[in-house]
């Protein structure tokens, strides 16, 4: 799948703005495996022009775990800074390393630290690896091949809900979780709705497939009666769930009134019909896979 934008609007959600670049640098913390597109992540603790001033700020850093190593990020070219060949990465790792009061462990540490070159300087902090959460969820119980992959669910997850604490979120038109599943593993409040009872089934089969604890209701979007920060919506358009124009307006038009924020993915153009209830577009990408669009659109 063609992911470049959806990775660039996932960007803008959680840092406020995107970049061409393979890395970023901001203030905001996100775990990085609460993203498809995140590798890893730096928290800097100390930073200097040069290595030996870099020793000086990290010489006797203790460490309150039982053991730590060192890992140097430049393995590759980071923006204009060019890769670091292997032997000086592993030479500069071992200097900063033996200033620190602590046990190292190379195979099986408790703790990384991270050591970075970036445009001449030299920055040095916890380090912190991506977990591919997301691929355990492709081997749920139940699917169907026209649902979101997991890998497009939890980045329109974190689209919808950059920042996690209190906010209540729901899916009206859940159909076999595979966003509610995205959004529980990530710590999001959602409940998920659907009008068909054997989808309903079948959702709250694979949440409890994965341990989560998340509540599935059968019923339309227009029977709901609680409002919510965000919903996020995967318009119904395959032979199982075909709905009319007009049933697709009433969806959007029952969004309107449900939440203040809303996710929708779609795979016609609603730019007519979003207008007409009031919704503005704030932001918006294209997810291809082959010949096959789905459009992501973040409307309040």
């Amino acid at each position: 799948m063609d992911e470049y934008d959806l990775c660039r609007m996932e960007m803008r959600a959680f840092f406020g703005f995107d970049t061409n670049l393979n890395y970023l640098i901001s203030d905001r913390e996100i775990e990085p495996s609460r993203s498809p597109f995140i590798q890893e992540r730096l928290e800097v603790l100390y930073e200097s022009d040069s290595i030996e001033g870099l020793k000086e700020q990290v010489d006797g850093l203790k460490v309150s775990a039982e053991s730590y190593k060192v890992f140097c990020f430049n393995k590759m070219d980071l923006g204009n800074t060019q890769k670091i060949p292997h032997p000086e990465r592993r030479a500069v790792e071992r200097e900063i390393g033996l200033v620190i009061d602590g046990e190292p462990e190379l195979d099986n540490p408790e703790i990384i630290y991270g050591l970075l070159l970036l445009d001449g300087r030299w920055y040095f902090g916890e380090y912190r690896i991506s977990e591919s959460v997301w691929r355990t969820h492709v081997h749920k119980p139940k699917s169907y091949s026209t649902a979101l992959n997991t890998r497009l669910a939890r980045s329109i997850v974190n689209i919808g809900v950059p920042v996690i604490e209190n906010v209540r979120v729901i899916d009206p038109c859940c159909g076999i979780g595979t966003v509610v599943v995205e959004a529980l593993s990530m710590g999001v409040t959602i409940e998920g709705r659907d009008i068909s009872p054997l989808v309903c089934i079948g959702a709250r089969e694979n949440l409890a497939y994965f341990d989560l604890d998340g509540q599935i209701t059968k019923g339309p979007i227009a029977d709901v009666q609680d409002h919510y920060d965000v919903a996020i919506i995967d318009m119904p358009y395959n032979i199982y769930s075909h709905v009319s124009k007009e049933e697709e307006f009433d969806i959007i038009k029952q969004a309107r009134r449900i939440a203040d924020r809303v996710v929708f993915i779609t795979v016609d153009s609603i730019d007519n019909m979003l207008g007409e209830v009031g919704f503005k577009i704030l932001d918006r990408c294209v997810a291809r896979k082959q010949q096959f669009e789905r459009h992501v659109l973040v409307c309040e």
